[in-house]
């Protein structure tokens, strides 16, 4: 059954309440302050029973002007609205900001009550239909049923009964096949029960027993309890007045404002990117870092409007904005809001949230725009499109589908076309990548390594591991192996004994340069395991030669050539490629190797022996357990 939300609106004291009483029997005004004054003060609430077993939802709001968050509050899950004009005072100051409040936060469809139709002449009645027509004009109430009633007389209720029955026909399904969405509008606690909570369902289903948190603090808190409408119930779906009995949590760590949602569903930020407004019939402008109160769900915090695309923005205008906040808010894509000035408080305009979690923008920057307009309108395949490129790396195909509120099966069928594409790559089970993304990360790879070149005209190249490291740190292990190996198939770069270098970089000796390398390698042969201090080896050379053998001795580590056991203990790569192969062919017939045996295998002293194995620990080919070693990932490591 469809779940429909009716939303009372108007100027104080125009007989909203004492409608709904009139059309339900049920007295929204719950306050002694409120019966005291007879003005509606907090929300309240009720539902509409119709012949044929439909039941709407109806929430009273507060008409007053000082009571204006608590109708925000109220007009956040509103489907259709009811717009309350008193016959005898006709239009007031709250009749036209709440129609301009819901407007902003996208109420479609409605209708006008003139109510206390009975106090007045038809002549007067006439006059204040006509001043109503000429109200809603342009508005999404134009051409919408304007129905006088009585609630003291009883007049026409039926009328209006029927005009909001024919309404609610009309009123789109929500989606409740994406994790709920609860915006608190009443807090209090039950003896036995605990912390419970009210508002308006506004997305989803929320079953008992659901994993649940309190945003923006990330509470924990598990489904204790349903109530709809005074009734206990297993589930309830968006659309419906809901309340939440949440157990794992106490009422004093709940304030109005806050949001129920499934647990880790819905992300929260100090930034917002969104379409912005001022209404048409504001008298005020909003300038580039205007402070503004801003209104979303059941919340008020306060923003500083970053105006990206001019300095003002003017009645009847839009823009794209950042909204910069002062605490962390969670929300979504496609909520709308509504923004009033500090002094004097009054509503000034609104918008919609493009972007729940952005980047910090700079005003005027022409891609910042771009990616807003897709945002904006652009199609469910360039909105996953954007959202994976915006991550800068890989993203879980799941987090990516919650992200933007869709069904696997919708996820799905937008996803093969980008796939198939070539857009958006699976580098790795359940994790996509833009091909844009892909792109930048290759030109920062080949960027790197010329980087390096030039720094070390004599190194072979850069090590594998430590471009990994410069390219994405340790989180991307796999992003970065993707890259450099489809760089490596497409002639960019090569490996070559744990190094990567550009395809076309060739390290160029001077002809001194290659006389001392010879040598060094020369030496460093024929010394075997018992090879020289390397601060002994410039000794060998002139004084002059001093730079080019250290350039040189740099190039031969950086190649392969010489192996570092440690900073006093180089090999040439042949003795190295002995000494592994001893230890290889001695652990295929025995599970353990010591020291003293190592050391007799290759008939030299305790300290080279040594070097060596520690080398093989650190590459994790053995593992070292007291004195003895044992195979732990193998010579295929090295």
């Amino acid at each position: 059954m469809k779940n429909v939300i009716i939303g009372t609106a108007g100027h104080v004291d125009h007989g909203k309440t004492a409608l709904i009483m009139a059309l339900t029997g049920i007295d929204t005004d719950r306050l002694a302050e409120e019966k005291r004054r007879g003005i509606t003060i907090e929300l309240g609430f009720a539902y509409l029973d119709f012949d044929d077993g439909t039941r709407a939802g109806i929430v009273d709001v507060p008409g007053h002007e000082r009571f204006i968050r608590n109708m925000l509050a109220g007009a956040g899950g509103i489907d259709l609205a009811m717009l309350i004009v008193a016959a005898d005072e006709g239009i007031m100051p709250q009749t036209a900001e709440h129609l301009g409040i819901l407007s902003i936060l996208g109420v479609k469809s409605g209708l006008v009550a003139i109510t206390k139709s009975d106090l007045v002449e038809q002549e007067w009645l006439d006059m204040v239909t006509a001043d109503v027509e000429e109200l809603v004009s342009g508005s999404f109430l134009e051409g919408q049923p304007i129905v006088p009633v009585s609630a003291y007389s009883g007049a026409n209720l039926d009328t209006l009964r029927q005009e909001l029955r024919r309404l609610i026909d009309g009123v789109s399904e929500k989606n409740v096949r994406i994790p709920f969405r609860l915006p608190v509008d009443r807090i209090f606690s039950m003896e036995g029960f605990g912390a419970v909570v009210t508002g308006t369902l506004i997305e989803g289903v929320v079953n008992v027993g659901d994993a649940a948190e309190v945003l923006p603090a990330r509470l924990p808190a598990t489904v204790r309890n349903i109530q709809v409408h005074g009734r206990s119930v297993h589930s309830a779906g968006a659309g419906q007045r809901v309340a939440l009995n949440l157990s794992g949590i106490k009422k004093s760590d709940i304030e109005k404002g806050n949001v129920v949602a499934k647990r880790d569903t819905v992300r929260t930020a100090a930034m917002l990117d969104v379409k912005l407004q001022v209404l048409p019939e504001s008298k005020r402008t909003i300038k580039n870092a205007s402070q503004l109160h801003l209104y979303h769900g059941t919340r008020v915090l306060l923003a500083k409007a970053v105006l990206l695309d001019r300095d003002e923005l003017l009645p009847g205008q839009s823009c794209y904005a950042q909204l910069r906040l002062t605490e962390l808010l969670p929300s979504k894509t496609g909520d709308r809001f509504v923004v009033r000035f500090l002094s004097p408080l009054e509503t000034i305009g609104g918008g919609v949230i493009l972007d729940p979690d952005p980047p910090k923008r700079k005003r005027s920057d022409p891609d910042a725009l771009d990616a807003l307009k897709i945002r904006e309108s652009g199609s469910t395949d360039q909105h996953i499109y954007q959202a994976a490129v915006k991550e800068g790396r890989t993203v879980p195909s799941d987090a990516l589908r919650r992200a933007l509120d869709m069904t696997e099966e919708e996820f799905r069928l937008e996803l093969e076309p980008l796939t198939g594409a070539g857009r958006l790559i699976e580098l790795l089970p359940g994790k996509l990548i833009a091909d844009a993304v892909l792109d930048a990360l290759s030109e920062s790879c080949r960027t790197l390594l010329a980087s390096y070149h030039k720094e070390h005209p004599l190194h072979a190249g850069l090590r594998v591991a430590e471009l990994r490291q410069k390219l994405l740190g340790k989180e991307e292990t796999a992003v970065a192996n993707a890259v450099m190996n489809e760089l490596c198939r497409e002639g960019s770069i090569r490996f070559e004994n744990g190094r990567v270098s550009l395809a076309a970089f060739e390290v160029r000796l001077t002809k001194r340069q290659r006389a001392i390398r010879e040598k060094i390698l020369d030496v460093y042969r024929a010394a075997g395991y018992e090879s020289p201090p390397p601060e002994e080896i410039p000794g060998l050379f002139g004084p002059g030669d001093k730079n080019d053998v250290r350039q040189v001795t740099e190039s031969l580590l950086s190649s392969g050539e010489l192996v570092m056991l440690t900073p006093q203990i180089y090999w040439h790569r042949d003795t190295f490629e002995k000494a592994r192969a001893s230890a290889e062919a001695h652990f295929k017939t025995n599970a353990e190797l010591t020291m003293p045996q190592y050391r007799d295998l290759l008939g030299t002293s305790r300290k080279y022996a040594l070097a060596m194995l520690d080398y093989l620990d650190s590459a994790r080919v053995t593992k070292k357990a007291g004195d003895i070693r044992t195979i732990f990932r193998g010579f295929g490591a090295l």
